[in-house]
Formats: structure tokens, sequence, C-alpha cells
């Protein structure tokens, strides 16, 4: 692939979870959770998007939210558990997806909030119809998605490159 190869980028934030008394990084899902993370499964399959991998945050609810999201998915992508998500802020993430094979054109990301949304609001310098005043109406709720789109390198993936294509919440179903 080369520098004028455009990539998508879809940020999924966990599904709603719980607040059991354990470490924050091992806080399950909520069965609204539990219920949320397949409907965001079917809303990925619907996006006919063949993601090429996905990361992971290693926290529980990260990680339950994409096993259950997974399996509405006709297609499995490669997945890398990635710790640096886990709290990451808006430059970590970016250095950390700046990391990407160049081998790779769709990239799921399942991380947190604060960082999903921040995210997706500094990559969109341009977004399609009323996607991003919903975002911004919305906040990033739990179980949402944010697809943005960017021509060029991973290692080109800096503030304001992308489009924000869709923006999709589990009360939108």
């Amino acid at each position: 692939m080369s520098a004028d190869t455009t990539r998508r980028i879809t940020l999924l934030r966990h599904a709603k979870a719980d607040w059991p008394q354990v470490a924050d990084h091992d806080r399950p899902l909520a069965e609204r959770g539990r219920k949320d993370a397949p409907a965001v499964g079917l809303k990925l399959a619907e996006t006919g998007i063949a993601f090429d991998l996905a990361l992971c945050s290693t926290a529980a609810r990260t990680r339950e939210t994409w096993k259950l999201a997974v399996q509405e998915m006709p297609h499995r992508p490669k997945t890398s558990y990635e710790e640096r998500l886990y709290d990451a802020s808006l430059g970590e993430l970016i250095a950390l997806l700046n990391e990407t094979s160049e081998d790779v054109a769709d990239l799921l990301v399942i991380g947190h909030n604060p960082g999903m949304h921040a995210l997706a609001d500094a990559l969109s310098g341009r977004a399609e119809g009323d996607t991003l005043a919903r975002m911004s109406r919305t906040g990033f709720p739990t179980a949402a998605l944010a697809v943005v789109s960017f021509t060029g390198s991973w290692k080109s993936l800096e503030h304001g490159v992308a489009t924000l294509l869709d923006f999709w919440t589990p009360k939108d179903h």
C-alpha cells in the first residue's frame, strides 16, 4: 500500500460496564452492556468494512465487548490486545496508531473514554452530513462507534487529517 492509500479507523467505546468492588481494569460489562455489545457487532457488520486488524484494550470490559460484538460479524479480523489503550491520552492514542503496519487499511480500535471521543474529534477535520454535530451533541456514550477516513500512511496520521464518515450509538437502533 502506498502513501495515497485511503484508510479507515473505526473507534468503538466499550459497552456499559458494571461497578463491582474490583480494580477498574477488571470491571465486567453490566447487563445493558451485554445487550448493546451484540448490537454494535451487527452495526459493524452492516458497515461492510472487512477489518484488517482490531486493537483491543486489555481491560475486561473492552475484551468482553469485543467477544460479544465479533460474534455478529461475518469476518473475524486479527485481534491484538493492547495494554496501552487502557487510560491512554489523546497523544498516546495517536502515537499508537502511528505504529500501525502499512499493510492495514481498515483498523478497529476498542477502547475507553475520554480517549475514543477525543481521538474521533481530533482526527475529524471534516465530517459527512450531521455526524460531527450528532457526536458533539451526544458525546461518546458506551458502545458508540465512529468511523473516520484519511488518505496517507499511518505515520502521517495527525489532528484534522480525517473525515468523520459515520457516528452511531446503541440508541440509534
